[in-house]
């Protein structure tokens, strides 16, 4: 009988996150003590009115809706962009997915042909680039540094298009890991310039609700050729619900409805019931809350890194990450967070993650969980790096 091998697409490079959380469940799971400092999820539960929207659907009846999305989270999700940006959105745009991963898919096969070439910044999220390469599609990685604040810019733009054409621009705001923002008028220049140029414009704004430094802007003010991509998981606290949602332009939404309609039917009713319930006065008031918490946890990392050692670190205007160098302890920050996890019992990311270059150097730590986690933490590395 022949071999039957994987896929060539299937052989993308492995979500390190997602290693180092296994590693740390397998540490737990022997008795140890793990601080979770390794994955972008809220530390946090759902809001209350979104759990109990999610019992009374449970108690009715359920099964497929509107490949897009049912009609009233689309009509919520339109209102929250009208009243949190003043940008009014129609809701027939208005797609909701699988989470955020969901809607990339859904947004990379509608927007792109096999061999498009697609910019995205680094360091940046590994499953762009990882998703992108699956799909056929070249991800084009473009080098940011502090001199940008970390951010793409139309100048990076147009270089890298005039040396071989691109077909789209990727990047998020805030972002992961940096945790750097896009001001409004970066992004406005970002979506010009991607317009003037024939590129789609991908705009990634699932840490919005998250920002401390700065205020944030929506791609949708500037461009009704942008991709919008949102998600419930960060600050709506519904990781696991495996919900989100983007705003197509017009000519993408049929396209789009297509693809949905083959790959999954539709979305899961129960979560989709549940996520109108995020936008109710009460969720927002506790998921303001739980930014305030972020807040001091963010305070408290930027003060006490530095003092442990960790003096090298990006700008955190959002999102619940801080992206440290390690170089001043090694050069290899997969073997350190390894033995991080191992030795003082803290999880956190490797930088090769997000950077395939330069990323040997740096490491992700996320600020989602407690405070007296993140106070704990501080002490262990800091502890544990005296001792060595």
């Amino acid at each position: 009988m022949p071999p039957f091998a994987p896929s060539a697409r299937s052989k993308v490079e492995p979500f390190i996150a997602m290693e180092v959380l296994a590693d740390a469940v397998r540490r737990e799971a022997e008795g140890h003590r793990v601080i979770r400092m390794e994955v972008g999820q809220p530390g946090a539960p759902a809001p209350t009115p979104v759990i109990a929207a999610a019992h009374a659907a449970i108690t009715g009846k359920l099964g497929y809706t509107e490949a897009l999305g049912i009609r009233p989270l689309r009509l919520a999700i339109a209102e929250h962009y009208a009243r949190t940006y003043r940008v009014s959105v129609d809701p027939d745009r208005i797609a909701i997915t699988a989470g955020s991963s969901g809607a990339f898919s859904l947004a990379f096969l509608a927007a792109f042909d096999v061999g498009a070439r697609v910019a995205v910044p680094t360091p940046g999220y590994p499953a762009y680039r990882n998703l992108l390469g699956a799909l056929g599609l070249e991800a084009v990685a473009i080098e940011t540094t502090a001199e940008t604040r970390w951010t793409l810019t139309p100048a990076m733009i147009e270089k890298v298009h005039a040396e071989k054409p691109l077909a789209g621009v990727l990047v998020a705001s805030p972002a992961n890991p940096t945790g750097t923002m896009y001001s409004a008028e970066s992004l406005r220049s970002l979506s010009e310039v991607c317009d003037d140029l024939g590129l789609r414009f991908i705009s990634d704004e699932i840490y919005h609700g998250l920002v401390f430094a700065g205020t944030e802007a929506t791609a949708l003010a500037f461009s009704d050729n942008a991709i919008v991509v949102n998600s419930f998981s960060k600050y709506y606290c519904m990781t696991g619900w495996r919900i989100g949602w983007m705003v197509l332009p017009e000519a993408l939404v049929k396209p789009v409805d297509r693809l949905a309609q083959n790959l999954y039917l539709s979305n899961n009713e129960i979560s989709q019931k549940a996520a109108v319930a995020a936008f109710d006065p009460r969720s927002l008031a506790y998921l303001d809350g739980v930014k305030a918490s972020y807040a001091v946890n963010r305070a408290h990392l930027l003060q006490e890194l530095p003092a442990i050692g960790f003096d090298d670190l990006l700008p955190v205007d959002g999102a619940f990450y801080v992206y440290a160098s390690v170089r001043r302890f090694s050069n290899d920050s997969v073997d350190f967070t390894r033995r991080m996890l191992l030795e003082a019992g803290v999880a956190a990311t490797p930088g090769p993650d997000f950077d395939s270059r330069r990323g040997s150097g740096y490491m992700r730590f996320s600020f989602a969980g407690s405070e007296a986690d993140i106070v704990e933490a501080v002490q262990r590395i800091g502890g544990w790096l005296r001792r060595g």
